[in-house]
Order: C-alpha cells, then sequence, then structure tokens
C-alpha cells in the first residue's frame, strides 16, 4: 500500500478498507507518512465523507492505536459518561457521584478544556491536592473500594486521535461526522466501559449548533458503539444559553457541590438527574432510565451523592473540606459587575459569548500549552426567563488575571433583554438509543 493511492481512492469516493485504513492509521501514529499526506486523505474524508463500516474501522484502528484499559477486574457493570463540550457543563461532577452512590461503578478519564469549553481534568484540580493522575492498580482498587475514580487522559490512550485531531484543526478538517465520532468514541472505548452514555449539546454554545446535526453526530457514535459490543445511549440536549449559572473551574465545582446539596439551579439538577438515571439503567439496577431517575433523585435528596463526592475527593489527594468552606478554593482578586441597560425580559444569554468571556478571564486556554487560573470565570445571575430591572445585576466577573474588559463587553452582549416574556428552551431535546 501506498498513501497516494489511499487519497486518490478516497478523493474520486472510494470506500476505503479495513486494511487501508489501518496502514494510514499505523503509519502516521508511527510517523511513517507525513503530515502533508495525512491532510490531504483527511481533507479528501472531508469533502467525500465515509461510509459507516469505514467509520466503525476508523475508530476501532484509533482505539488500538495505544493503551487502552482492561477493566474486567472492577466489579459490577461499568458505566462511562462523555459530552461533547459546552459552556458551565459541570455534570461529571454531579451526575458521577450520584450513579456511583447508586452503585454503578465509575472508572473515567476526563480530558481539559481547550477554548470556550472547560474541562473535568481543569475543574477537579482547582480542588486542592486533588490528583487526576494515578497508577492502573490503584485507579482499579479505588473503584472496587469507594465505586467511583477520575483520571485524566495519558498521552498512551489513542495516540492516533491526539496527532489527528491536532492536524485536523490546523487544516480546517474538524467538522466531519466521521472524523468528530471516531475521535469521541475511539477514547471512549479504549477505556473499557461497559456501557457509554453521550451527552450531545447543540445549540449557539455547542460544537453542532443545529439539533439535526448534533442528532446525526449521536446517531453515528451509537451505532459505533454497538458494533463495539458496548450498551450505547445519546442524549441530544440544549445549550443555546450556559448550563447552570457558574462558568470557570472553581466556581463551576462550588455550584456542582451546590446541586449535590440540593441547591443547585433547576437546569443542571434536572440534565443531572436525567443522565444519571440513563447511567443506572444502564448499569443494571433498573429496567427503565425513568426508574434510574427516580434512583438518582433519591441519593441527591438523601445526600448519598454527596457523600460519595466527599469520599471522592478525599480519595484522590483533595482536602474533602471544601465541601463545606467555600473559601477553600483558589480566590479571584478581581470582580466586575454587569448591570442591565434596560428592564424586561431575558430572551436568551449567547453561551458561546459567555464561553469566550470565560476564557478572557484566564478560565479558559487558547492553545494546550496555556495556563489558566482557576479562580476566574463568570456567574450569572439571570437565565432566559427571567425578569429583570434596568441596573439589575445581570452577572459578575471574576479574574486575577484576564483581560477583564474583553470579558465585560462579551457578557454584556450576550444577554437579550426584551418586553416580553418567551419560553425557556427545552434541556433534553432527545435520546437515541435507548
Amino acid at each position: 500500500m501506498n498513501m497516494n493511492d489511499l487519497i486518490v481512492k478516497k478523493r474520486d469516493g472510494g470506500a476505503l478498507s479495513k486494511d487501508e485504513i489501518r496502514y494510514f492509521i499505523n503509519g502516521y501514529t508511527e510517523g511513517e507518512i507525513p503530515d502533508y499526506q495525512a491532510a490531504a486523505l483527511l481533507m479528501a474524508i472531508f469533502f467525500r465523507k465515509m461510509d459507516k463500516f469505514e467509520t466503525f474501522e476508523l475508530t476501532d484502528a484509533m482505539r488500538y492505536s495505544g493503551d487502552t484499559i482492561d477493566l474486567t477486574g472492577v466489579r459490577g457493570i461499568k458505566v462511562d459518561k462523555h459530552s461533547t463540550g459546552g459552556v458551565g457543563d459541570k455534570t461529571t461532577l454531579i451526575v458521577a457521584p450520584l450513579a456511583a452512590a447508586c452503585g454503578i461503578p465509575i472508572a473515567k478519564m476526563s480530558g481539559r478544556g481547550l477554548g470556550f469549553t472547560g474541562g473535568t481534568v481543569d475543574k477537579l484540580e482547582a480542588i486542592p491536592g486533588f490528583r487526576t493522575a494515578m497508577e492502573p492498580e490503584d485507579f482499579l482498587q479505588q473503584v472496587n473500594d469507594i465505586g467511583i475514580a477520575v483520571i485524566g487522559q495519558t498521552a498512551h490512550i489513542t495516540p492516533a486521535d491526539k496527532k489527528l485531531y491536532a492536524l485536523r484543526d490546523v487544516t480546517g478538517t474538524v467538522e466531519n461526522l466521521s472524523l468528530i465520532a471516531s475521535s469521541i468514541m475511539s477514547k471512549k472505548l479504549a477505556a473499557g466501559s461497559d456501557a457509554i452514555v453521550l451527552d450531545v449539546k447543540c445549540g449557539r454554545g455547542a460544537f453542532m449548533e443545529e439539533q439535526a446535526e448534533a442528532e446525526a453526530l449521536g446517531e453515528i457514535m451509537c451505532e459505533i458503539g454497538r458494533a463495539a459490543g458496548k450498551k450505547t445511549v445519546a442524549a441530544i440536549t440544549d445549550m443555546s444559553q450556559p448550563l447552570g449559572k457558574a462558568v470557570g473551574n472553581s466556581l463551576e465545582v462550588i455550584e456542582a457541590i451546590e446541586t449535590l446539596k440540593g441547591r443547585g439551579p433547576s437546569d443542571i439538577t434536572a440534565l443531572s438527574l436525567c443522565l444519571a438515571g440513563i447511567m443506572i439503567c444502564l448499569g443494571g439496577r433498573v429496567k427503565t432510565t425513568a426508574e434510574g431517575e427516580i434512583l438518582a433523585r433519591q441519593a441527591l435528596e438523601s445526600g448519598a451523592g454527596l457523600n460519595k463526592l466527599r469520599s471522592f475527593i478525599a480519595r484522590q489527594g483533595g482536602d474533602e473540606r471544601v465541601i463545606d468552606d467555600y473559601e477553600l478554593f483558589p480566590q479571584s482578586s478581581l470582580r466586575r459587575e454587569i448591570l442591565a441597560r434596560e428592564g424586561g425580559f431575558i430572551n436568551g444569554i449567547d453561551a458561546r459569548a459567555i464561553g469566550l468571556a470565560s476564557q478572557h478571564t484566564g478560565a479558559g486556554r487558547r492553545t494546550k500549552e496555556d495556563d489558566i487560573d482557576l479562580s476566574a470565570g463568570i456567574v450569572l445571575h439571570k437565565k432566559t426567563g427571567d425578569k429583570v430591572s434596568k441596573g439589575e445585576c445581570l452577572a459578575t466577573v471574576f479574574s486575577s488575571q484576564g483581560r477583564l474588559a474583553d470579558a465585560e463587553k462579551e457578557v454584556a452582549r450576550a444577554f437579550d433583554i426584551s418586553k416580553e416574556k418567551k419560553g425557556e428552551p427545552k434541556l433534553v431535546k432527545k435520546v437515541l438509543g435507548l
């Protein structure tokens, strides 16, 4: 085989074989295929697309391009969760303890944030002392002991995806459903869980803005999961406005704790219970997702989810006192209030603008090498549908080192205020794969 033949074949609309796909993935991972040929094939795939067979084989080749996690030593049906990213999405910090409190083993690898979407690892590292790296045997032992462990992705998991994603990012080949699905699912399959719950976002703050696009991506990922022998469900959820009220690392952890105390915003609470219910169902504890949601709510109301979070933090070296004393989190030195310029009703909040504003505060990265300000971010005091008076505070911006003026402009621009009240967006739009 040679890359020129593969490029021409896909350029002309042909379907790549299993062997051809593995030749490409293995060769590029090992550095035997140059970037310019890989970029040419990616562009051909971008325009000519891949069929279901090609998409699965690409995912499978990427899955086995490096190490895989063996979770057979963990008792029970292991369930993983993935979100396609968004603004204020701290659901893992809520859903994982709730599901674990209901007997579902959670052995999860999470990533860092890039751009205006936050990463779970960054949020966890806002907890003083929390370790997101551990030896494999300690990781598995922790799941068996307390039912939950969350670590950062290692460089040895799906190295092909890391190389390909970096190349796609600079060659205009990101927005292709097969390439997106294979990137996400290769990591999830390599992580070794028995079942996968996907939270696929749509709306202004999501990668896939249109619901139809999000559904198409969800369908492809569910098909890949099922073909790999994994129970896979995708929830299509709204990201037209930020999820919850807090955006930023320490701020989102605090909101997650408040949610597990029963005091969280209604949207993050509802979505967390929905996702936890699906995980509990896939984990075999109940027969329906509705029954799973009932168990998740019981874990929330009884405090079992909060206690599980406390155990989880302590086991991974974090200061569990943060659950009762938020002053132990990194604190910002600067804050600004954004006031309403007119009265009326909040007609919408541009999630992308809020995400960019949080990046300006220092809470997000522009490149993978950037340091972030764990104390920085934004707290919204109003959400879509709320009434507001002129001069009332819409949001507070927090930072210690960011560009506050830029952040303030983005936050002010994000709020759409009108005289008439309009309905709130539907949070869970569709569930696929049940």
